[in-house]
């Protein structure tokens, strides 16, 4: 998928239509590579640590932390919080294809839900100020 919504260091500055462009398509109807990726990552979840704190639907895998539960899209891996859908923004510091190869995977996305899933079903374990600073918003 080739957009801006799929940009992990885009931070939704812009004028309004582009924002407001970023805002729908982050969190839009899955295409056919992201269906795929869903797929997989409800066979690998289960296989996880984490596999009771986490749920499939159409377009998100369901987190349940501590603090919140959250939405991470399937397509863009950007993430919602519930109960009001809050934007919740996290940068990858590193190379996203590093770490956990998947062979099968071109873009590194599905590692990078993966991640992220991790990192927010513990939740309450995460010290790095600009994630604490929205996650007690």
């Amino acid at each position: 998928m080739a957009s801006i919504t799929t940009d992990p260091q885009w931070t939704g500055q812009g004028p309004d239509r582009l924002r407001d462009y970023g805002q729908t398509g982050s969190f839009a109807a899955l295409p056919p590579s992201a269906e795929v990726r869903r797929d997989a990552l409800s066979r690998l979840i289960g296989r996880t640590t984490i596999a009771d704190r986490c749920t499939m639907t159409d377009r998100f895998l369901v987190v349940r932390g501590d603090l919140r539960t959250y939405k991470i899209h399937l397509g863009s891996a950007n993430i919602l919080m519930e109960p009001n859908d809050a934007y919740l923004c996290i940068v990858s510091a590193r190379d996203p294809h590093a770490g956990l190869f998947l062979p099968f995977e071109e873009d590194g996305r599905l590692a990078l839900i993966l991640s992220k899933a991790f990192l927010l079903a513990n939740d309450t374990a995460i010290t790095d100020p600009s994630i604490t600073r929205q996650l007690r918003a």
